[in-house]
């Protein structure tokens, strides 16, 4: 899952799994043909397995302008994301920071990217067991076997996960295995 989808369920039925811009186009159509307007839809971030909401109130480009970021328009740089944060470090620490190349942030760039080639797969299947996680706590976390399924999938036995969602709804089901699938490959 390299581009980010989200999925929306109504009920334990999937209505449609897309990138934002689709995704939103396709529940913006689903609302406006509501007569109530009450769009009864759980969306999720595949990613992070989070639900997510959507203000689908407006025209749909109401809508896209609220949630999606306009392509950039000529040769400019994109911008990189880059996010102040607060860290907490001893002063030890600090002071090793302080005495790298490039200076404190640089510095933990380049930790977080080693770090990161280290174990790729261990990190891929921990954020597939989280992420799944959330999905099946939020949709099934009432459902017979939820416990044993996620002891099964912290566990990494996907057999043993698949026996216990065998009686979920087939589209929660098949969601929750998508999202746990790097979890057993890796």
């Amino acid at each position: 899952m390299d581009a980010t989808t989200y999925t929306a369920f109504q009920g334990d039925r999937r209505l449609v799994t897309a990138p934002l811009a689709e995704l939103l186009h396709i529940l913006k159509h689903h609302h406006d043909q509501q007569h109530d307007r009450h769009l009864d839809v759980v969306i999720f971030d595949d990613r992070t397995g989070r639900h997510v909401d959507f203000d689908l109130t407006g025209t749909l480009d109401d809508v896209l302008a609220r949630y999606v970021s306009p392509a950039p328009a000529g040769p400019d740089r994109p911008k990189l994301g880059v996010t102040a944060r607060d860290v907490t470090l001893l002063p030890r620490h600090w002071a090793w920071l302080d005495e790298q190349q490039g200076g404190a942030s640089a510095a933990l760039r380049r930790l977080v990217d080693e770090a990161r080639k280290h174990d790729p797969r261990g990190q891929e299947a921990r954020r597939a067991i989280e992420t799944t996680r959330l999905f099946i706590t939020a949709m099934a976390g009432d459902h017979p076997y939820y416990e044993e399924a996620l002891r099964a999938l912290y566990a990494r036995q996907s057999d043993l996960f698949a026996h216990h969602t065998a009686s979920w709804a087939s589209d929660v089901r098949t969601h929750a295995a998508r999202l746990a699938e790097p979890a057993f490959t890796s």
